[in-house]
C-alpha cells in the first residue's frame, strides 16, 4: 500500500509512536487494523518480522492425535465455546487471523481498507480459494454467512457484536471478489471481530444449517468421522489453497485425530505421557494443574502464554435478589481476590477489578481494586432489606477444577457478611446447556485481543432493548452503551482509554459481574509436534504442524 492510500489514522499513530506515547507493537496492531501489511507497519515501526521455516527442517505425513471434548456441532455461527471450534476451523476458515501478539492478518481476505471516517469497510477477497467440495469462494459466500450472523433466529454471539453498526442491508456485493460494508456507526475492529471463533465462513450454495452434513469448507481438512461424544477425523486435502515452505499445498499432516477422553484431566495427561496422544486441547482443562504436572516431563512442551481469559462470577439482573445493586455489591465485596488467584490457579495469572477489561487490553484504564470487605458487605444485604442475611445458589461446572476451588473460597469468605452461597456443581455440558438461564453461576470467558470486543458481546441490549446473544447477566446501562458506541469508533489510544475510564468505573459500580483475576494458559504437547504453537485463545491450527522423525 502507498502512502497516498495509507489511512490518515496510520500517520496520527506514527506520531504517537514517535513521541513516545504507543509502543511499536501497538502502532503495528492498530496500523494492520487500518489496513497496512504487517511487514509494512514493521518497516515503519523499525522492527523485523519474523520469518518462515526452512524447507529442509519440515516432514511431511502422519498423524496427530488431540485429547478434546467432541460435542455436538450444527451451525458453525452458533458455537459458544472454543473446543468445537478448534476441530471446525480445520475445515472451514476466517477472513482474518490475531495473532499470538494480537495482531490481525488478511485470512481469507487479500486485503482490506478503511474509509477515514471508519464508516466503510472494503474486504478484497483472495481469488483462487475453493471449498472443499469444489465449489469456488466468492464474495456471495461473504455476504451469505455475514446474514447468518445478523440472523436473529440463529443466535449467534456475532449478532450481539456486530449489530449495533452492520445490518444486512448495509453489506453490499460489489464484484465477485469484493464486498463493502457500510457501518452506521465508526468502528475500528472490523478485522478483529470477523476472527471471533464463530465467525467461520460457509458456503453458500450447500449450507442449509448442520455443518456435519455438508462438511463444505475451505480449510486445510476434510470430516472422515464425526460421532459426537467419541471422536473426530479429518482427512488432508489435496488442493489447499495455502502453500507450505517447500512449495507444496498444505497440510504437512495426513490427518488429525480429535479424541473423547472424558473431563478428568488426569486420564489426559496419562494419554499425553503414554505417547497415546499428541496434545490436548487446552481451552476447556484446568491449566494449572496440567502445567505442575507436564513441565518436567522431557518428552512434552509447555509453552505458557499470558491472556485476557476470565472466570466470570455473573449474575441474572432480572432475577432476584441479583436485580438490586447492592446486593450485587455485597456478594463482590466477599471476593478476596489474591487468596482466590493463589489457590484457585496456583497465582498464575492477574488480579482483576470487577470489570470485563484485562490490564493486558490496550484500552485499560488504571482502577482501584475492590478490598474483601465482609462488613461492609453485611450492611448492603442490610440495607437491601436482609438484615438476617441471605442464601444464594451458585451454579458451577464440576470440570473446572479452578472455579470449583474459586467457589468454595467465596463461600468461605462470605459468611462473616452473613451471605449463604450452596455450591451447585454439575458437568460443564450442563452448564453450558444453561449459562445464560441461571441466576447466580462462574462462566469461562475467553481471551479477545480489545476490551471492545467483549463488552460489545456481553453487556449490551438489541435496537429493541433486548440483550445481545451472549449477554448472560441480561444487564445493559444507558451511559455504558453509548460510552461503549463512542470507543468502537475511537481510533486515538489515549481518548480510548480515556472512555475506558468511564466505561470501567460503570461496570465495577452497578455492572453485574466480578472478576477476582484473570488466567496464564498452556499450550501442551509432546515433544515430537512441530509448529504447533500457543495462542491466548488456545485455538489450535494444524495446517503448517508436522512432526519430527
Amino acid at each position: 500500500m502507498s502512502q497516498k492510500h495509507m489511512h490518515p489514522g496510520v500517520f496520527d499513530l506514527k506520531s504517537q509512536l514517535d513521541t513516545g506515547k504507543i509502543s511499536r507493537r501497538e502502532f503495528i496492531r492498530y496500523a494492520a487494523l487500518l489496513g497496512v501489511s504487517v511487514t509494512a507497519a514493521s518497516q515503519m515501526a523499525g522492527l523485523t518480522w519474523p520469518g518462515r521455516a526452512f524447507a529442509g527442517s519440515v516432514k511431511r505425513g502422519g498423524s496427530v492425535k488431540v485429547s478434546a471434548p467432541i460435542e455436538r456441532v450444527t451451525h458453525p455461527s452458533q458455537i459458544s465455546w472454543i473446543a468445537p471450534s478448534n476441530q471446525i476451523r480445520q475445515v472451514a476458515e476466517y477472513l482474518t487471523y490475531t495473532d499470538a501478539d494480537n495482531v490481525t492478518h488478511p485470512y481469507l481476505l487479500k486485503n482490506w481498507e478503511a474509509s477515514d471516517d471508519l464508516l466503510t469497510w472494503t474486504l478484497n477477497l483472495r481469488q483462487g480459494v475453493l471449498f472443499n467440495n469444489g465449489d469456488e469462494f466468492t464474495s456471495d459466500d461473504v455476504v451469505f454467512t455475514m446474514n447468518q450472523w445478523l440472523d436473529k433466529d440463529v443466535g449467534s454471539s456475532m449478532l450481539g457484536l456486530m449489530k449495533s453498526y452492520l445490518d444486512p442491508t448495509d453489506i453490499e456485493k460489489v464484484g465477485k471478489y469484493q464486498v463493502k460494508l457500510h457501518l452506521k456507526r465508526a468502528e475500528i475492529a472490523i478485522p478483529e471481530h470477523l476472527f471471533h471463533y464463530p465467525a467461520l465462513v460457509m458456503n453458500s450454495r450447500t449450507f442449509e444449517g448442520d455443518f456435519i452434513k455438508q462438511p463444505h469448507g475451505t480449510g486445510p481438512f476434510t470430516v472422515e468421522m464425526f460421532r459426537e461424544g467419541e471422536r473426530c477425523v479429518l482427512k488432508a486435502r489435496k488442493d489447499y489453497w495455502k502453500k507450505g515452505v517447500d512449495g507444496k499445498s498444505l497440510p504437512y499432516l495426513d490427518s488429525v485425530q480429535f479424541i473423547n477422553l472424558g473431563t478428568e484431566l488426569a486420564p489426559q495427561i496419562a494419554a499425553l505421557q503414554s505417547g497415546d496422544v499428541d496434545s490436548m486441547d487446552m481451552s476447556d482443562l484446568p491449566g494449572p494443574q496440567a502445567f505442575k504436572a507436564l513441565k518436567d516431563n522431557p518428552e512434552v512442551k509447555v509453552m505458557g502464554i499470558p491472556t485476557n481469559s476470565a472466570r466470570v462470577l455473573r449474575m441474572r439482573v432480572d432475577v432476584k435478589p441479583w436485580d438490586d445493586n447492592r446486593v450485587r455489591q455485597a456478594i463482590k465485596l466477599c471476593q478476596h481476590r489474591e487468596k482466590i488467584l493463589g489457590l484457585a490457579y496456583y497465582g498464575e495469572g492477574l488480579i482483576g477489578q470487577d470489570v470485563h477489561v484485562s490490564p493486558m487490553h490496550p484500552e485499560y484504564c488504571e482502577i482501584d481494586t475492590p478490598k474483601y470487605d465482609p462488613e461492609r458487605a453485611r450492611q448492603l444485604l442490610k440495607e437491601a432489606g436482609y438484615p438476617d442475611g441471605l442464601e444464594v445458589d451458585l451454579n458451577v461446572g464440576s470440570g473446572w477444577n479452578e472455579i470449583v476451588r474459586y467457589a468454595e473460597i467465596l463461600k468461605e469468605d462470605a459468611k462473616p457478611a452473613g451471605l449463604t452461597v450452596n455450591i451447585k456443581t454439575m458437568p460443564n455440558s450442563q452448564y453450558w446447556e444453561k449459562w445464560t438461564e441461571v441466576g447466580l453461576g462462574v462462566t469461562v470467558w475467553a481471551h479477545r485481543p480489545l476490551g471492545t470486543m467483549v463488552l460489545n458481546l456481553a453487556y449490551i441490549a438489541d435496537d429493541e432493548g433486548k440483550p445481545v446473544p451472549w449477554n448472560e447477566t441480561n444487564w445493559s446501562d444507558k451511559e455504558f452503551g453509548e460510552l461503549l458506541e463512542q470507543a468502537n469508533g475511537t481510533l486515538d489510544i489515549e481518548k480510548r482509554r480515556q472512555i475506558f475510564c468511564k466505561l470501567e468505573k460503570i461496570q465495577q459500580d452497578r455492572g453485574s459481574i466480578g472478576i477476582p483475576f484473570w488466567i496464564n494458559q498452556w499450550m501442551i504437547c509432546r515433544k515430537r509436534v512441530e509448529n504447533l504453537n500457543a495462542h491466548p485463545t488456545m485455538y489450535m491450527y494444524f495446517d503448517d504442524v508436522w512432526l519430527k522423525s
